[in-house]
């Protein structure tokens, strides 16, 4: 087999960060247009769910219909990059309007199903005996891309948030362009089985899957949770300072780079299981000990916070692995959709739930309310963690 020619995997990663850097541009302008329009508080939450939601639904939809499997996945990508940066730009049509905005951020989402998982698709059809490092490149590149916005609207200076949300608009469709240029279909590229909803039952009859989705749904509890109000937790510690909430929301959350890609080195030696396990028991840690390292000097507060972000979702690709690895060899396209909706969904009542109590237990304590997800993801992933790699 000849050797993958070595723009490929940089090209993929670079796509993958700038696409999906769509996914929380409108959180990262929350601030300036509840100012602009008087939303409420509890609008980020909103703004999140419905990305979440149109997710899902993109997700259904694709999987449904075979599109990255009936047509070259670099061209949907890039289709895809143009609609979801068309999307993205509706946010200005909204005029700070809740339900139009929502609708915005709704469309965003269902084409982030045509990035997201696609890019995936199409580091499969070039890699294979090292896929799950690839996809730790990958799942970190998603990191910095939901990072993104944060950064620009915190280096910005007097950037008006639709100049940010523009900026997002057009480096999303530059990666998109990337991989439709640089990147041809690979030499491993496979038509996917036809998703199956009916399967759900016969999925999860495997011990090995059910621990492995388990875990996963556990990580998927605190994950989105803290992205959506990171910058809430920040500004509560920071005061005013909206762009030293912006940057350090960005450093937090790309810090998550290192830990999907030296946990995907780390995985080769240890197995991937142990490698989710770990970082997973972690995160879960922090979330207990939150109010206490708020309540720390501020270096070690925001040391803290580039921790958690390492471990918060270092375990993503290893848990894509595992669960890859176990589902039904006859079901594995729809395993993994079934397995991602629910995931999703998951975190649309996290949310939810800290949307709701914020105000009433305070940015300090909240984050607490997201520690029985490890705690239940540590205890399904366990019999996997302890057998040999």
């Amino acid at each position: 087999m000849p050797a993958v020619p070595a723009r490929i995997l940089p090209t993929i990663v670079l796509s993958q960060f700038a696409a999906t850097s769509l996914w929380f541009a409108g959180n990262a302008v929350m601030p300036d247009l509840s100012r602009s329009a008087g939303l409420p508080e509890s609008a980020v939450g909103d703004v999140t769910i419905a990305v979440q939601l149109g997710f899902i639904a993109g997700t259904l939809v694709f999987a449904w219909l075979a599109l990255a499997d009936r047509y070259s996945p670099r061209r949907l990508f890039f289709l895809s990059t143009l609609a979801g940066a068309a999307a993205n730009a509706a946010t200005l049509a909204a005029g700070g309007e809740l339900l139009p905005l929502l609708a915005a951020r709704f469309a965003t989402g269902f084409f982030l199903a045509g990035m997201y998982p696609v890019g995936m698709k199409i580091a499969s059809g070039w890699y294979d005996r090292d896929l799950g490092l690839a996809l730790g490149w990958l799942v970190g590149a998603l990191v910095l891309g939901t990072a993104l916005p944060h950064l620009i609207r915190g280096l910005g200076g007097d950037l008006p948030w639709q100049g940010v949300i523009l900026s997002v608009s057009a480096i999303a469709v530059a990666g998109g362009l990337a991989i439709l240029l640089l990147v041809p279909d690979g030499p491993h590229l496979r038509a996917g089985a036809k998703f199956d909803p009916a399967a759900f039952v016969e999925i999860f009859r495997s011990p090995d899957f059910r621990a492995s989705a388990f875990g996963y749904f556990g990580h998927m509890w605190e994950l989105y949770a803290f992205y959506a109000f990171l910058p809430v937790l920040l500004a509560a510690r920071l005061g005013g300072d909206g762009a030293a909430v912006s940057v350090w929301s960005f450093a937090a959350i790309g810090a998550g780079f290192l830990g999907c890609t030296l946990g995907g080195y780390l995985s080769r030696r240890i197995g991937s299981a142990r490698v989710a396990f770990m970082q997973l028991g972690a995160s879960g840690l922090c979330c207990l000990v939150s109010p206490l390292a708020f309540a720390a000097p501020l270096p070690v507060f925001l040391g803290f916070l580039l921790f958690w972000g390492v471990v918060i979702v270092g375990d993503s690709p290893q848990f894509s692995t595992l669960n890859a690895r176990f589902a039904p060899p006859a079901l594995v396209g729809s395993a993994l959709t079934i397995a991602n909706c629910i995931g999703f969904s998951i975190t649309i009542a996290a949310i939810a739930l800290l949307a709701r109590l914020i105000d009433a237990v305070g940015p300090q304590y909240v984050f607490l309310i997201l520690a029985p997800g490890p705690a239940l993801g540590l205890a399904a992933l366990k019999r996997l963690a302890v057998r040999p790699a």
